[in-house]
This record gives C-alpha cells, structure tokens and sequence, in this order.
C-alpha cells in the first residue's frame, strides 16, 4: 500500500495567518471602542467579530501587554496605551502635511492651517505662516471651534460636489476671511486645510489653491 505523500508547506502560508491574526485583534480592538455605554463582555466581543471566546482570549493578551484594553472581570474597555498612541498622531500629521501647506501660504501670502474635527468640535492641528509677508494672521495650534463654524469647520464634512470649498467671512475673528476645502479619502479622517487673512481672497484663484492642497495632504497621509 502506497505510503501518502507528506503534507507540503503551502508558501505564504504562515504570512496569511499573521495576517488574518492582526486583522482579527484590529477587529476586536475596534469592537472595544465601538462600545459607547456599558464595556462588553468576551462573549459580546466573541459575537461581534465572529470568533470563539477562547480565541477573544488569545487576542486580548498582546493587547492587554501594550496597554491598549484592560478587563475588568469578564468586561473589556479601552486602555492607556491608546492615549499614548492618540498623542503620537498630530505630530505625524503634521511632519506629512507641512510641505503641502507650506506651499500654499508661501504662494497666496496667508496663514494655512489643517484642521481636524474632533466629535463636534474642529482643531487646528498644524499652521503654516508666510516668511515674505510684511504682515499676516496669526493662528495658534490647538485652537478649537465647534465644525458648524468657519471655513475650516464647514469644509470638513462638505459633501462632493460644487466648488469643493467653503469661504467665511467673521466667522470666528472679526474682519478675518478664510477659505477651506475637506481632505478626503483618508480612512478615518475628518479634516480640511484652510487659509486666512485680513483681507478678502480672490476666491475664484486660491479656492482651486486650496483644494489642490487638501488633495496634496490626502495624497501624503494615504
């Protein structure tokens, strides 16, 4: 009787299961925030992304060694370690979004920023001013307003379509003007770059400016 032939190694086999590993504690990291009131238990987290309890377990553990969820009995809520990696973000965002706003204050002679919302509320995450302006606007990182407000603000989520940007004029600082468009097409995302100044812009040359910026930042966060 003919012996059977050795199982082979199918190549690449190894690299799919890592892969669909990690996809899986991204799924259950995610399944963890998701949760908006009452932390969920393993058998919650177990349903929601489509695995046994004991693999949920088997999960949690690399999870729970960097800090990013913690249980609490048979519940499971987010860690510390996500504040950290949260921390990390808007000093990447702004190393990759820089040389775009650069050149768009350089061009048009006026503060850019790159807003990000935040919930209900819009924060700018980086600012660029001109070096060959005898005068400019001022505008601080941190600075927060609520998303309904401001170019900035209503470009975020300004749906395609139309121009593709958004002009104010007082919005949030009297006698300020500013023109925004939305980043779009970065998972995750809520975000636009802007301009501002003193005096009103020739919206039909800096708008196109200003989305071609916006699409520049997508392009350098993708």
């Amino acid at each position: 009787m003919a012996r059977p032939d050795p199982v082979q190694a199918v190549p690449g086999e190894p690299a799919r299961e890592s892969s669909l590993t990690l996809e899986r504690g991204l799924s259950l990291l995610q399944a963890v925030a998701d949760a908006e009131s009452e932390a969920p238990t393993i058998s919650d987290l177990a349903n929601r992304i489509g695995v046994s309890r004991a693999a949920v377990y088997r999960l949690l553990g690399p999870l729970q060694t960097r800090g990013l969820v913690r249980r609490e009995g048979s519940r499971v809520r987010l860690g510390l370690g996500v504040l950290w990696l949260a921390g990390r973000v808007q000093p990447q965002l702004r190393a990759a979004a820089s040389p775009a706003l650069r050149g768009l204050a350089e061009r048009v002679g006026a503060t850019v920023h790159l807003t990000v919302a935040d919930g209900t509320e819009a924060q700018a995450v980086a600012v660029v001013e001109p070096t060959w302006t005898s005068y400019h606007l001022s505008y601080r990182v941190g600075t927060r307003h609520p998303v309904q407000r401001g170019a900035a603000g209503r470009a975020v989520d300004l749906p395609p379509g139309g121009p593709g940007w958004v002009v104010s004029t007082g919005d949030l600082q009297p006698g300020a003007f500013g023109v925004a468009a939305p980043v779009r097409a970065v998972a995750g995302l809520r975000a636009s770059v802007g301009v501002v100044a003193l005096q009103p812009f020739d919206v039909d040359e800096v708008g196109p400016l200003v989305v071609e910026t916006a699409e520049a930042v997508a392009a350098a966060l993708s």
